[in-house]
């Protein structure tokens, strides 16, 4: 066993031993080994053994050293207050104007619900330190008492010296939820976030919070944008995307997902809503070469029809069919893609019985689409079989009502269809 560990097992192994020593025992140990025995129980957390301590010792020597420690114990184990008040009064009468007694009055007073007290401490500490420690400590009561721009006042003071996140972010929540000063509390962590460098993320989400209170969403989107860059986090993203949406901007997330070179498959979805059929046809061929997942070609096949200015082109329809054909061999069963498939042939004549066929397999999965019965009702229509359509495109009108154009069209034309 290593000296380093045997001088450690033994200082443990006498920690828990004296802990149990009672404060009759104490006086038969040195002051340096009252010392000793008072800074382990601190180390340790046992603040109710260490109070007992450094009162004997404070009563042995009369030393305010040990009087502070033994009363920021007793602030700590929360025991013993009003006799720590006492004591720290009776030292205050004898040596008045010692700030540290300031100090330990206003936690005492305020653990021990003496508001008041606590205030007037605070009042005196002001006066005598404009120390930033001091100004933050003093805020307390005010907060207790309520006079919410007093402490406000306070904490800004230590900031303006400090410039402290912490600090910051405590007058923000005093700000937002009890002087009605949010835009302002928005502005100080803006400029702080400007001009300072932030480690932790507790800004960005009390911003956060701020933004979403005050129903701003560009103020929530470059947010999420910050953090996004500082963690490349996937949920941020996310939020991203979601606040593009929510504001109805997608070229926005377009540029901002190319300018990051990221999430390829969003922006291949963002393109394709926004009709930017080329991007999208050049984003398609990129990701089947990644992952060689077939649905790329049908995608390419919709992409090439959308994207024709002339639907009737025929080197085009034997483009978008062979792709069509090699992705449904490749296993491409989705019922999207059949019925768009299907209704394609069936409208450009291109093989109508082919695509009455894809248009079934669709409806296996989906019976009830009204989208896909409408396809197959034109089918009908187109191969002649009028009874069948009809009473297709019934059901679809019921379902519908004659509201899109081309249901509108459909069912003009089959109601004719003899």
């Amino acid at each position: 066993m290593s000296w380093y560990r045997i001088v450690v097992t033994f200082v443990t192994v006498l920690f828990f031993c004296t802990t149990v020593v009672q404060a009759k025992e104490l006086r038969v140990l040195s002051e340096d080994e009252l010392i000793i025995q008072g800074l382990l129980s601190d180390e340790y957390g046992a603040y109710e053994n260490s109070r007992q301590i450094f009162g004997k010792l404070y009563d042995t020597t009369g030393a305010k050293e040990y009087l502070f420690r033994e009363v920021t114990s007793s602030l700590l184990s929360r025991s013993h207050i009003p006799q720590s008040i006492k004591r720290l009064k009776l030292w205050d009468k004898a040596h008045p104007d010692t700030l540290e007694v300031k100090r330990l009055l206003i936690p005492l007073y305020l653990t021990n619900q003496q508001v008041q007290e606590a205030r007037t401490q605070a009042e005196h500490l002001i006066e005598r330190s404009t120390e930033p420690r001091d100004l933050d400590l003093a805020s307390n009561p005010y907060l207790y008492t309520g006079e919410f721009k007093k402490a406000l006042d306070l904490l800004n003071r230590v900031y303006e010296k400090t410039h402290n996140e912490d600090v910051l972010l405590r007058m923000s929540v005093i700000m937002d939820e009890y002087t009605g000063e949010r835009k302002k509390a928005i502005q100080l962590l803006e400029m702080h976030r400007r001009m300072n460098i932030v480690d932790s993320d507790q800004l960005y989400f009390k911003l956060l919070e701020l933004y979403v209170k005050e129903n701003d969403v560009n103020g929530v989107l470059e947010v999420y944008k910050l953090l996004y860059e500082k963690n490349k986090n996937e949920k941020y993203l996310a939020k991203i995307i979601d606040a593009y949406a929510y504001k109805g901007d997608l070229e926005g997330a377009i540029v901002f997902l190319e300018k990051n070179k990221i999430e390829e498959k969003i922006l291949y979805e963002l393109h394709k809503a926004k009709k930017h059929f080329d991007k999208a046809l050049i984003l398609a061929d990129k990701l089947y070469n990644k992952d060689k997942d077939p649905k790329w070609l049908a995608e390419k096949a919709i992409l090439l029809f959308e994207n024709a200015k002339d639907k009737h082109d025929t080197k085009m329809l034997n483009t978008m069919v062979s792709l069509f054909d090699k992705a449904m061999a490749l296993g491409v069963d989705d019922s999207i893609y059949l019925n768009y498939y299907g209704y394609t042939l069936i409208e450009r004549k291109i093989d109508v019985k082919k695509g009455i066929k894809i248009v079934k397999e669709a409806l296996k999965q989906q019976p009830d689409n009204t989208y896909y019965l409408d396809s197959l009702a034109w089918g009908y229509y187109r191969t002649h079989a009028c009874k069948k359509a009809y009473k297709l495109m019934k059901k679809v009108v019921d379902r519908e009502g004659l509201e899109e154009p081309e249901i509108i069209e459909h069912w003009d034309a089959i109601q004719k269809c003899k």
